[in-house]
């Protein structure tokens, strides 16, 4: 069990062999057909790049420097932001209740894991940076989708080949400066290569679903499913290492978090729920004008 231990000193570099082997399940994908040719600009690539990025490093750094408390509140303020994005870029409305079920499954979380908070100036700092580049990211996963017509599978197919390159060039300078822990000085087994082998593997669905959710719903949406995760966590470890951390309070907030989950599938599919607002331009009405005019004259005519 040394090699997951010691690699959480070198999550930059162990996320930059995520996404080079994401990259070659795409190229799998491509030789089979199902990644289609398509184009994104340079710039819409590199700034999801930089989002992401910094989205990684950020939460690795916010988990390092803050206390475990502090970061799950960082981590749940990433919901309020995203919807702050929504409103802003999307003009997205939530009705009354998808608000409240938001804010609702906020709670229940908050219950369960947010025990010891404490925080300073800079873990507030890689907090902030954390939450902002992982909302910008999840949005732009959705938003490069729409922009370009692109289906999950290639979006990934652009965005992975850049991240795995530029992780897994600056993963080790990163994680030296942050651990002081050079991750060529390890003594690599055939255990150890098994764990890198399995976590690579597991990671590639992780991105595959997270592109798949984001892009069929929005990245509001995918954050409230998303802490069903922190969920299922301490479920499995309270029946896998026992239920010392099992109590009142921690079983009243995962009640809590799964009624507003429910609630807010059920709001935000009804009609008013949550939608994208749009205005019709002047210039398309006159046009419908000049269109019916011309065919009321067509009319006479005939």
């Amino acid at each position: 069990m040394l090699c997951p231990i010691y690699f959480c000193a070198a999550a930059t570099t162990l996320t930059g062999l995520h996404f080079a082997t994401t990259t070659l399940l795409t190229v799998l994908l491509r030789w089979m057909g199902f990644i289609q040719d398509s184009h994104i600009p340079l710039p819409d690539l590199l700034k999801f790049v930089l989002f992401a990025n910094f989205s990684i490093v950020g939460m690795n750094v916010s988990l390092m420097w803050n206390s475990v408390g502090f970061y799950q509140i960082a981590k749940l303020s990433m919901i309020p932001v995203s919807c702050f994005l929504e409103v802003v870029f999307d003009k997205v409305r939530y009705s009354r209740d998808t608000k409240l079920s938001i804010l609702l499954v906020l709670l229940g979380v908050a219950v369960c894991t947010v025990t010891d908070v404490s925080v300073n100036v800079k873990g507030f700092l890689a907090a902030v940076i954390a939450v902002w580049s992982t909302a910008l990211q999840q949005y732009y996963v959705h938003f490069l989708q729409r922009k370009h017509s692109l289906g999950s599978f290639d979006l990934l197919g652009h965005t992975a080949p850049v991240q795995a390159a530029s992780l897994v060039l600056a993963g080790p300078f990163v994680d030296y400066w942050l651990t002081e822990k050079k991750v060529y000085a390890y003594n690599y087994t055939t255990v150890s290569m098994f764990f890198i082998i399995l976590s690579c593997t597991i990671a590639v669905g992780t991105n595959l679903s997270q592109f798949i959710c984001i892009g069929r719903f929005t990245a509001v949406s995918f954050q409230v499913l998303g802490h069903m995760k922190t969920i299922l966590v301490l479920i499995l470890g309270f029946l896998f290492f026992g239920k010392e951390g099992l109590n009142l309070h921690v079983i009243l907030g995962m009640v809590i978090a799964v009624a507003g989950m429910i609630w807010y599938g059920n709001a935000s599919s009804k009609p008013g729920g949550k939608e994208r607002w749009t205005y019709s331009a002047p210039s398309d009405k006159s046009q419908k004008s000049d269109n019916l005019l011309g065919s009321t004259e067509t009319d006479e005519k005939v």
